[in-house]
């Protein structure tokens, strides 16, 4: 009973704090009135034996199929499986977009939640594929776990938000950013403009783990930061892999995206350190695109909280 208070008490300065640090920019389709507060649905705590059950499941993909869950190879397409089959148990319309990359073929996954504004669409992704040096558990199976998650509890609550929910697992990431491209490519113009915010994920459970928000739509950063406020966690704007993810396509043709981040090869330093724990002068992520990214490579509580900031962000962008 204890815990369970905490964990509301902390999601309600969550949004207040969410709210007080953010500017409403009307570019972004996040338009609030300058004196009535906006009304939020809590969003649901992610249950990290969930997320840990899935990171397995990816881990045992990949052992069955030469260690790797890489583009073109019988892993990926097992992962993408994985994923497809959860969604559609949980009510979700999904499709697998066909592409091509080095003369292997490539698969996104869509799935679309029923209901809300189809002029007004909410996404959230994570790149699904591995390099071939590995499994890639923190690169990216924490980010696609979370999203998956994060759609299921959509599912559990039965959530009916007044925009529209999509989420997203991109293929051939590692090669660079191709699946993504290939999906905001082959947008409409008219489509585009109606997807109101992208969210992406790309590493949330980096052993050594840092916390980075992406600095580019001010309402997305802003909602962002506030959940980590509520939560005691102070955030750095992300810089080691900016434009090097999947919300670079997005955010080229003028969608507006954020995104979280916990650190790949660059060295955490002695003040960060002290500020979120860890080691200085030791990467967020020593093995990363190593073959040691497995199970064992992930920081748990990392995870747990990136998963929760995405369930709060998308809930209060899409109410």
């Amino acid at each position: 009973m204890t815990a369970t208070l905490t964990r509301r008490t902390v999601r309600r300065r969550a949004l207040i704090a969410a709210f007080a640090a953010g500017a409403t920019l009307l570019t972004s389709g996040f338009v609030t009135g300058p004196t009535a507060a906006p009304k939020v649905a809590a969003a649901p705590d992610i249950p990290l034996a969930n997320l840990t059950g899935h990171l397995n499941q990816f881990q045992s993909i990949a052992t069955a199929n030469g260690g790797n869950r890489a583009h073109g190879r019988p892993g990926y397409r097992a992962s993408l499986d994985y994923v497809k089959a959860k969604l559609d148990a949980a009510g979700y319309t999904t499709s697998i977009r066909t592409f091509t990359s080095g003369g292997r073929a490539g698969y996104n996954l869509i799935a679309d939640w029923p209901g809300g504004d189809p002029n007004q669409v909410i996404m959230a992704g994570a790149h699904l594929d591995s390099v071939t040096a590995g499994a890639g558990i923190n690169d990216n199976a924490t980010g696609s776990a979370a999203v998956l998650e994060t759609a299921l509890a959509v599912s559990r609550a039965q959530f009916r938000p007044t925009k529209h929910l999509r989420f997203a697992w991109w293929g051939a990431e590692e090669l660079g950013l191709v699946g993504s491209r290939n999906y905001v490519n082959g947008l409409s113009a008219a489509d585009r403009t109606r997807i109101k915010g992208y969210l992406n994920l790309d590493m949330v459970g980096s052993p050594n783990p840092g916390y980075f928000v992406y600095d580019d739509d001010p309402v997305i950063e802003q909602t962002f930061k506030g959940y980590f406020a509520g939560l005691g966690v102070p955030t750095e704007i992300e810089t080691e892999g900016d434009g090097r993810s999947d919300h670079a396509p997005f955010k080229n043709v003028g969608i507006p995206v954020g995104g979280l981040f916990t650190g790949a090869g660059y060295v955490k330093s002695a003040a960060q350190a002290a500020k979120w724990g860890g080691t200085s002068g030791v990467a967020f992520d020593r093995c990363y695109h190593r073959a040691c990214d497995t199970t064992a490579n992930v920081s748990t509580t990392a995870l747990d909280r990136n998963s929760d900031a995405l369930a709060h962000t998308l809930w209060t962008l899409s109410s």
